[in-house]
């Protein structure tokens, strides 16, 4: 059987490699094979910061369905051996539908190529797929706890959901709207509430400084990160963006939830009004290229980060001072610890046509949390 996996392997690092030929072995010893090269990877990337959701994305942007469906299921079946789960974990897994449905008792890979009509030979190909995806990825900043990792105290959510119940609701109508000023208006209502909020816990509650990813897609990513950043900014957080597809968040527990939610939503309207502004264009109109729909989003990310910070302004109050600062340097100090090489990047901005359209687009977004 090591003769296999060494030849899974060779096929997944060597592009000229031969795919194994495994139609006349034992059912058994390829599965076995497969979950012990697989398993090898996810391991490697666990201990390296990697989540679920992470590889999940990763496989999703790269590869097909069926190496999804794979990846996915090899991951419900690495977990599967460790009763002890961080919560973090126990909602990836859920998110990506991460769960043993086949019959443990049987070999895996056989279930699976029953499930998606392929023969095994075919299955192993897809096993190779999933691992060239998973291969020379970059370590991560470890989040939480490794599975089967005893946790201390994991003091987690300091979330109120009522809070984010409102916060939902407003930005769900700002997106719906077809009248740019009450979308406007229920934005800049769902900031004031996030922020009157956070201030109301500050005297009571000590810092939960954590961080998150927020997986973006890759098309017009740099502009859309910077959407991200400015909202976290106006949120007491702070970002930093991966080229492969995501923006790293650092933020108290709240504050980071309410900078996905905003993000969302905002996007949402964003790439709404940027494709409108085309409609009805003829083809080869500077509204429908590449370098206008990028300046539109940096031109909206710019005026939603100034309309933010303006809507996010803490009141006058001496008292609150000094538990913001704490809070600050909180967030200052765990970014640090975890993001030790960081750079400034800058986009140019090819089109002025863009950066009106959204500037514009920017002033009637909603700033409201769903």
């Amino acid at each position: 059987m090591d003769t296999l996996r060494d030849a899974i392997r060779k096929a997944a690092n060597t592009k000229r490699a031969r795919l194994p030929r495994v139609g006349g072995l034992p059912a058994s010893d390829v599965d076995d094979a497969v979950r012990d090269v697989l398993g090898e990877a996810l391991r490697d990337l666990w201990e390296h910061g990697w989540l679920p959701y992470d590889v999940h994305e990763v496989v999703r942007r790269t590869e097909d369905e069926r190496a999804l469906s794979f990846a996915v299921d090899a991951i419900a079946r690495d977990v599967a051996e460790h009763d002890v789960l961080h919560p973090l974990w126990r909602s990836q897994l859920a998110e990506i539908d991460a769960r043993v449905w086949w019959d443990p008792a049987r070999p895996h890979l056989d279930q699976w190529a029953e499930r998606h009509i392929e023969v095994r030979d075919d299955a192993v190909g897809v096993v190779v797929a999933v691992l060239r995806a998973l291969a020379g990825l970059p370590s991560l900043p470890v989040l939480v706890p490794l599975p089967g990792t005893p946790m201390a105290d994991v003091d987690h959510h300091n979330v109120d959901p009522r809070v984010l119940k409102r916060v939902r609701g407003l930005l769900a109508k700002a997106e719906s709207t077809a009248f740019p000023e009450e979308a406007e208006a229920l934005s800049a209502k769902a900031q004031e509430l996030v922020n009157r909020h956070a201030l109301e816990r500050v005297p009571t509650e000590s810092p939960t400084t954590t961080s998150r990813r927020l997986w973006l897609e890759k098309r017009y990513f740099d502009g859309k990160a910077h959407v991200v950043h400015v909202v976290a900014e106006a949120n007491r957080s702070r970002a930093v963006v991966y080229d492969i597809g995501f923006v790293a968040l650092v933020g108290e527990e709240l504050d980071l939830e309410i900078v996905a939610l905003l993000s969302t939503s905002l996007l949402v309207q964003a790439t709404r009004a940027m494709v409108a502004a085309g409609d009805g264009a003829p083809r080869g109109d500077e509204s429908r290229t590449l370098a206008y729909r990028k300046s539109f989003l940096l031109s909206y990310a710019h005026r939603v980060g100034e309309r933010l910070k303006k809507a996010a302004e803490p009141p006058a109050d001496d008292r609150l001072l000094p538990a913001l600062a704490a809070r600050k340097a909180e967030v200052d100090s765990l970014f640090t610890t975890m993001f030790t090489r960081t750079r400034p990047k800058s986009t140019p901005v090819r089109s002025e046509a863009g950066w009106d359209a959204g500037r514009a687009a920017a002033e009637r977004a909603n700033l409201d949390v769903p």
